[in-house]
This record gives structure tokens, sequence and C-alpha cells, in this order.
């Protein structure tokens, strides 16, 4: 073969001149060529082209490899986009601060809503054993209904242990308020005066064992296992005790000098995240609430919890659990005399409820004394904070599309000087990251600033993450995600300007072919009006929640709690007020209808009836003669007790719900019924609501009993101010040492409804919120609207054209937007709200005036946010923009 046919290889010479310095090529090249030819020429073309490739492979040599300046390159590069977009931004103040504005308020709001659902998300992950620790849920699936609840039998947690080699530990609480839990007078055994505090609960020694609580003081295995110890928090301790060691010490609970306890240790204070808020624990070993407790099947008022031995099958565990029926459940029940127990019990399982499932509480359980949140309220602030960050963002876009025509010349002109397209797009991308930075670093300080605001709103303690090491890398992320896609779609769509069509002013300006624009405009008042129609619903419902007929009278009745304390003076107290001319009434019992209060579920049935008929749930009251007049309560049969009556011990007044359930008949007064003793109905009181409005009116049963800690108090006078004077003065000189505490009915009535109000007021800042930034949006690009068209409406101002015309024409594609938001807005949030409303048994009217008027709103605003611009360009003078034409 001829040397002059053959050539040296090609794709070896391109990796020579990618990586040799540049002053070096020509000559190593030449030395190269010439080698290669005449290895051709004395010994063959392949020995001369693995030689070239050795040749090359041997150059690669720090003194040879040309010096890597692209990465400075880049830096310039990004410096530059930077630089320019900082001159830009300096340059347009309103438009920069629009922006940056609205993104900031959307990433406050999320970064608010973010660590509120972290925290609801994170409850209970402090505990070590977390994954095997479950309570257990008794579920009764009826033809009609299925009931599920947590209250278990006292001996239901004492059989689990030895019945089931999987279960390595059972533990007990009794949170309820019937039995002493929840809120409590307390002192130490060395002072006079009391204390009312809350969350108390009894325990098995084993729940702090289980749930490996830290101690201060004392350990977890030996703080509860004696009889009538108690352990508390570190702030308590600290509180009673401050600067000791409080193992020991005696405390005396509601003046009960003879059951007093004494502390066996101190707990570290529980976290936010948990649902067993609690800080006194009084034990469960050697406590029973009356004789033969501990050993009954009939009665339920524990929650029981078990930890799972590792690597159990938790469903395969379940179906296991079906055998206590017949173990434990049945004997019992039919001795009872129960009627058709198998069948029954046939309806009946047992379920475990993860520990991490409790708070969010998805099986729908929610007893007394437990916290608990909401699933759906977190999926609807995740929802809220998605979109206003979306309005946001829609901000970003609309102002960069609309301010399209003001760029096409920089455009343009880049390309003519040779950039390239995707320079232009890292450009735009730049700043869009820039405003992106700067919205976030605005978002976190107003997050900051708001955050007190924002614990109340949502009625939680969250710490600012200032420490969390995730938070900055979060920001940062974020800020770079954020800020690329809301760039995206203006970044491609402004380089995508031909220069020539830019250079002949031939590029479509920013206010026509406006569809997007228009579509993000119309969603995001369209968000806004939902936000509008569910503030209207939810404080319609609760207008209509507080002045409803409840069927009892909650005005002017004062409670005084905790007269108790004062022991066998509590009758001759309530005498005394009773003397008062300007008190009408006052009763004394702890049944109420209002949360807080004590609740006696029991099973009632017709006497004789109880080996024939299932039982009826119903509420078994302790109150006395004054009960029914002081409440308002109205007797629609029979009469209220009396003093003057005997055989009153044995009678029983019930409500209109509970004579439909036992079948009474029109004429219920002087039938027997029976619980665990037989009573005579002597009156029917009209059904009254005892629980939230979201439930029906179950049946309920009064009988005369002492239940001495509450006192409530109907005023007749005007002056209560003058009343509560005097009740405190004669509280005073019944309990000197214990000063009085009281509410009102109607304050606790409203309690009630606390998560309704507060759904409400996050509605309501939300819908504020999102209308801010859909009109910070709004008026840059009317303003915008109002630049790219000043000269037509200078024509048309010189053609004789009126400021009515001039604002109508500028105003009226907005209007038509906004009516087409309402249009999808009003069916959205009807749907939307149409299942929060179900929940209640008693709904507010919810007319067509709800949406009008959220429509009317978000029109309104939006009309005041674009006349300014609109209202300017009206009175502009002419001569001004047509000067250069």
């Amino acid at each position: 073969m001829k040397a002059s046919n053959v050539e040296p290889p090609r794709l070896s010479r391109r990796l020579l001149r990618w990586f040799l310095r540049a002053e070096l090529a020509e000559e190593v090249e030449g030395d190269l060529d010439e080698k290669f030819y005449q290895v051709v020429s004395d010994k063959s073309s392949f020995r001369a082209k693995l030689n070239d490739w050795y040749e090359v492979f041997h150059y690669l040599r720090p003194f040879a490899i040309r010096r890597a300046r692209h990465h400075f390159n880049h830096m310039t590069m990004l410096n530059n986009y930077f630089k320019i977009s900082w001159r830009g931004m300096s340059r347009q103040k309103t438009y920069s601060a629009i922006k940056i504005g609205g993104f900031a308020l959307g990433v406050a709001a999320c970064l608010l809503i973010a660590l509120f659902i972290r925290e609801e998300l994170s409850f209970e992950a402090h505990v070590p054993n977390k994954d095997r620790i479950f309570r257990v849920v008794e579920i009764y699936e009826g033809p009609e209904t299925v009931d599920r609840d947590v209250h278990m039998p006292a001996p239901f947690g004492t059989v689990l242990g030895p019945d089931y080699p999987e279960i390595e530990m059972v533990a007990r609480i009794n949170p309820v308020e019937l039995f002493g839990a929840g809120h409590n007078n307390i002192r130490p055994e060395d002072r006079v005066e009391n204390t009312y505090e809350g969350g108390f609960v009894y325990a098995d020694p084993e729940l702090l064992q289980m749930m490996n609580t830290p101690f201060v003081y004392g350990n977890a295995k030996a703080a509860l296992s004696k009889p009538l110890s108690l352990v508390i928090t570190r702030k308590k301790a600290d509180k009673y005790f401050p600067g000791e060691n409080p193992i020991g010490k005696v405390m005396i609970v509601n003046n009960d000098k003879e059951r007093a306890l004494t502390i066996g240790g101190v707990v570290e204070d529980f976290p936010e995240n948990t649902h067993l808020k609690f800080d006194f624990f009084v034990t469960l070993s050697g406590r029973e609430f009356y004789p033969g407790e501990q050993t009954n099947w009939r009665a339920s008022n524990y929650h029981t919890y078990v930890l799972l031995r590792e690597g159990v099958d938790v469903h395969a565990f379940e179906k296991k659990l079906l055998m206590l029926k017949e173990r434990h459940f049945l004997k019992p029940l039919k001795e009872s005399g129960m009627a058709d127990v198998e069948e029954a019990l046939s309806h009946l399982s047992h379920k475990l409820q993860p520990l991490e499932d409790i708070y969010l509480n998805e099986m729908g359980v929610y007893p007394e004394g437990i916290s608990h949140g909401d699933m759906r309220f977190i999926k609807l602030a995740g929802a809220i904070a998605v979109f206003i960050l979306l309005i946001a963002c829609i901000n970003f876009v609309n102002l960069s599309t609309a301010k399209s025509s003001n760029r096409a010349k920089e455009v343009g002109l880049r390309k003519v000087v040779g950039s390239q397209r995707a320079n232009i797009i890292n450009q735009f991308l730049a700043e869009s990251v820039m405003f992106a930075f700067l919205s976030f670093a605005l978002g976190l300080v107003l997050a900051r600033l708001f955050f007190g605001y924002f614990n109340w709103l949502v009625g939680k303690n969250l710490v600012f993450p200032w420490h969390e090491w995730w938070l900055i890398p979060s920001l940062v992320g974020g800020a770079l995600i954020v800020g690329v896609i809301a760039g995206i779609y203006p970044a491609f769509y402004l380089s995508s300007f031909r220069p020539a069509q830019v250079l002949k002013r031939n590029v479509t300006s920013g206010t026509k072919n406006s569809a997007l624009r228009s579509t993000l405009v119309v969603f995001q008042f369209a968000t806004s009006i939902v936000l509008l129609i569910g503030t209207f619903i939810i404080y319609r419902q609760m207008q209509h929640i507080l002045t409803t007929k409840i069927g009892f009278d909650k005005e002017q009745v004062l409670l005084v709690q905790g007269a108790d304390q004062l022991g066998n003076q509590v009758r001759t107290f309530k005498d005394a007020l009773k003397s008062d001319r300007e008190i009408q009434h006052v009763t004394i019992s702890d049944f109420l209808p209002v949360e807080g209060t004590k609740r006696d579920g029991n099973g009632f049935w017709n006497e004789g009836k109880r080996n024939v008929d299932h039982a009826i749930g119903a509420q078994f009251w302790r109150v006395d003669h004054d009960y029914i007049p002081t409440l308002g309560l109205k007797v629609v049969a029979g009469r209220n007790f009396s003093a003057d009556i005997a055989s009153d011990s044995s009678g029983i007044i019930i409500n209109q719900a509970m004579v439909k359930e036992l079948n009474l008949g029109p004429e219920p007064l002087g039938k027997r019924i029976q619980n665990r003793s037989v009573w005579t109905v002597i009156g029917v009181v009209e059904d009254f609501h005892y629980e939230s409005l979201k439930q029906d009116i179950r049946p309920l049963s009064m009988t005369l009993g002492y239940s001495p800690s509450i006192m409530a108090v109907k005023m007749k006078t005007s002056d209560l101010h003058g009343a509560m004077d005097r009740i405190t003065e004669t509280w005073n000189k019944f309990a000197p040492d214990q000063p009085i505490r009281y509410t009102f009915l109607d304050d606790s009535f409203g309690m009630m409804y606390e998560d309704v109000l507060r759904m409400g007021q996050i509605f309501t800042t939300f819908a504020v919120l999102a209308i801010i930034v859909a009109c910070l949006g709004l008026y840059g690009l009317s303003s915008f609207m109002v630049e790219q068209r000043k000269k037509e409406i200078s024509i048309r101002l010189v053609l004789g054209a009126s400021v009515q015309s001039v604002f109508r024409l500028l105003t009226q594609n907005f209007v038509i937007l906004i009516v087409i938001s309402f249009l999808i807005a009003a069916p959205l949030g009807w749907y939307i709200m149409k299942s929060w409303v179900l929940q209640f048994k008693q709904q507010a009217a919810i007319g067509a005036d709800v949406y009008i008027y959220s429509g009317l709103i978000a029109l309104v605003i939006a009309l005041g946010t674009i006349s300014y611009q609109a209202i300017h360009a009206s009175l502009m003078r002419p001569a001004e923009n047509l000067r250069s034409e």
C-alpha cells in the first residue's frame, strides 16, 4: 500500500486536539504526521496506526494538557447573568417588589403550614418501640351501623398477657373523668391551699416502661408499683417542690386525706407530639373504683395498650384475639342475663391500632381525655399551602410574559450579536432563581414575624426550627426548584423571539395572545373565591350553633368549679346563694350539657326484660331538685323531682329520645325501667343537646344524687359583675384559703366548637392572603397593560373618548375573568364544603347569598386593585405619549 493513500486515525487526532494545549498543537501534530508516514513506509499501515495511538496517549502528561478554562468561563457567565438580573430589578422597583412580595407571602404561608403538617405527622416518633406498640380497638359491626370504641373492661388487659405469648407487655390507662381523671384540686400535704390542675390519668405501672419514658427521679419499674403512688412531670415537680427531689412527698387530691398519694417518680415533660399529654399519673396498682370493678367484664372504662414481641404478624395476631369472646366475654355476659349473647358477640372483633396512628385516628375513635388531630384538616392545610404558592408562581409567570414586549428588543439584540438561545434561557432562569432566593429569604423573615399568630391560629406551640439541620438546605433547594419551575415558561417563551421580527417591532405584545395569562388569573381568583365561600359557610354554621334552639338555657348561668372543696358545707353554701334576691336558681351536679363535665353511660331495659331485650345505651346523670329549673329544661310530661316526695329517691326523669328507644309509648309515666337498679319514670323532659351538635340526641336519664364538684348558678340580674362579687364574697366566707374558680355556661358551650371557630379563622386568614397575592399580580398586570396601551389610550382621548369609556376599556376584560372565576368557584366551593357541613346534625341554611357575597367581594377587590391604573391612564396627557409619533 502506498503511503500517500494512508491517513492517520481521525479519532486519535480528535482526542489529541481536545486535550492538547493550543500553543503545542501545530508542532506536535506535524511531528506525529512525519512519524506516522515513516512507519507506514518502513513497516505497515497497521503498525503506523497503533504507534500513532501510542504517541497520542504519550502526550497525556501535565505539561501538554490544556488548562481547564471552562469553569472560569461558567462562573463568569453566571456572575454576568445575576448582574444583569440585579440591574433590571433595580430599574423596575414596583415590578420587582410585586414579584418578590407575592412570592415571599406564598413562601411564608407554605413554610408555616409545612411546619404544622410536620408536627402533626411526627406524633409518637420519639417512642423507641413505636412500631411494636398498639392500642386495642373494639369493633361492633351491626346490621346497620359500625361502632368503634377503645374502652375495654378492667380485666381485659390482665388476661391478654397470660393468654397470648406474642405480647411482651400490657398497660392500661383510665382517662374517664367520672372516676377522677382529667381535672382535680391538688396540694402538697404541708399546704392548705389547693391548686386546680388538669392532666390526671390512672395508669398501670407498665405504661411508662412500655413508652420508655425518661425519668428525672426514680425509675419506670418501681415508680407506680405501690398502691396510692403518683408520678408527676418535671414542670409540676418544679412548681410544687422547686430545687428538690420530690420522691416520697405526699400530695392530697380533692382534700381526700384518706387516699393521699405518694410521689414515686418524676418524668421529663412530655413533648408536644404525643397523645398522652398528662402531668399526673396515678397508679392503678391496688385501685378498685367500686367493689368488684377490676373483675367486671360488663363495664368498659380502660384504654389497653400492648407491646408485641419482635417479628409478630399483626394481622395473624388480630385473628387470634377472636378467642377472647368465648374465653372471657361469653360467660359473664350470660350470667348478667343479657339476651342473645352469642348473636351479639358474633359481630364483635378487636383490632390493633398502631401507636403512631392514634393521634390522627383515621379509625374515627375519639375518647375523652385524649388529644387527637384530623387528617382531613392536614390535607386541607397542605392543599391551601400548595394553592397559595401556585398563585405566587402564577404571578411570576404572568408578569414575566406580560412584560415580553418590553424585553423583546433585548432578546433580539442578544441574538444579533451571537447569543445562543440556550444562553438567553439561562439568563432568564438565573433571573427567576435570583427572584426566588430573595423571595425565600423574605418569606423566612415573614414566617418568623407571623409565627406567634400562626401558633394561635392552629392552636399549637410549634417551635421555629432555627437549629434544625434541614432548614437552610430545604429553603435553598426549594428556592432552586420553585425558581426553575416558575421561570421555565417565561424563559422558553421570551427566548423564542426572532431577531428580524423584534427589530421590525412585529412581536406580539404582552396584552395580546393572552389566553394563558387569563387562565392563570382565573385560577388565582377561583381559588380565592373558594376560600371566601368556605369562610362564609363556616361562620354561618358557627352562628347557627350559637343561636339554634338547643333545649336548655345557657345564658347568665355561672358554673362555680371545685365546690367539693367545701366538704359537708356544699349544701349550706348553695342555700346561702339562693338567699340572694338576684339569684334565681342554684343546682349541684357535675353532669352538665357541655364538654369537660362528667358522663356515665349505662345499659337500660324495661323492667323484667333484661333477659329478653337488648340493652339501650343511655346517659345516667345524678342531679338535685333544682337542676331542671336552673338549666331551663322543659318538662313535657310528668313533673320535676320534689324534696317533699320521699319516693323520688327511686324516681327517674328521662328525655324523649329514651322514651322512644325503650318503646314506652305515649304514656311513659309510672312505667318502670332498670339498669343496675329499678326506677319509676316520674317525668319526661324535651330533648336537649347535651353533646356536640355533630351528634344526634341520645337517650338520657336523671336521678337524684350527689355529685358536688360543680355548682350552677342561674342569675336573673343584668348586673352580672355585682352578682359575681356577692358570690365571691360568700365563697370567701366558706373557704377563705381557696380562691373561687368559675366559668359561664355559654362560654363552656362555645368552647365545644373551638375547632369550628379555628377553622373559620384559618379560612379567613388564607382567603385574605390568597386575595392579597392575587391582587399583587393583578396590579402588576394592569400596570403593564396600561404601559403597553398608553399610545392607544392617548389616541382615543384625542379623538374624544370619555374617562368612563377608557376606564371601561381597561377593566372589562378583568371583570369577565372574575365572573368566569366565580362560575368555576361557586360549584367547587359547594362541593368541598358540603361534606364538612354534613357532619353536623343541626345544619345552617346555606343560601345563594353566600356565593354571591363571595363573588362580589372578589370583584370589588379586583376592581379596586386595577382602578388606580385605569383612572390614572384615563387622566394622562396624550401629548406626552404621542410625542415620538
